[in-house]
């Protein structure tokens, strides 16, 4: 059988800093392309869950130990990345502690949803509208479950 072509598989994790007022989220500015502030993410290697890959791709990029609390949405428009098709699953998080930007992040800060920074890039101006409503939602009604690694 020939091995079907598909999209590359990320994840990604919108960090809620639980110890801070307001619980700002943390961004990070991309230091390579494409440019911009972004969520903390990246793809998911072979053999590893996508849920492992956002905690770990979390540390890698912030130095901080995060924990899932709910899948916020897939987001799979072939335009979202200009690298390519790549197909992303963006998690809620919490976290506590100071985050430092590391790996392929040149800066990092906390931000609340009405103070965004620009360019955000990718599709995550439309993920972060998203993750409003989330939030919005969440004190009513829960929308996702909480998610095990195992």
């Amino acid at each position: 059988m020939t091995k079907p072509v598909t999209p590359l598989l990320a994840a990604d994790a919108i960090i809620e800093m639980i110890n801070e007022p307001g619980r700002p989220i943390v961004l990070i500015e991309r230091m390579n392309i494409p440019y911009g502030w972004a969520i903390p993410g990246g793809f998911v290697d072979i053999g590893e869950t996508v849920e492992a890959a956002a905690v770990r791709e979390a540390k890698e990029e912030t130095c901080l130990d995060v924990e899932l609390t709910g899948l916020l949405g897939i987001y799979s428009n072939p335009e979202r990345d200009t690298r390519g098709h790549i197909v992303t699953a963006t998690y809620v998080a919490q976290s506590t502690g100071t985050p430092k930007a590391a790996d392929d992040a040149k800066n990092l800060d906390l931000f609340t949803l009405d103070r965004l920074p620009s360019p955000l890039a990718f599709d995550h101006e439309l993920v972060l509208a998203d993750y409003k409503r989330y939030r919005e939602q969440a004190a009513k009604q829960p929308i996702v479950a909480p998610l095990r690694l195992k």
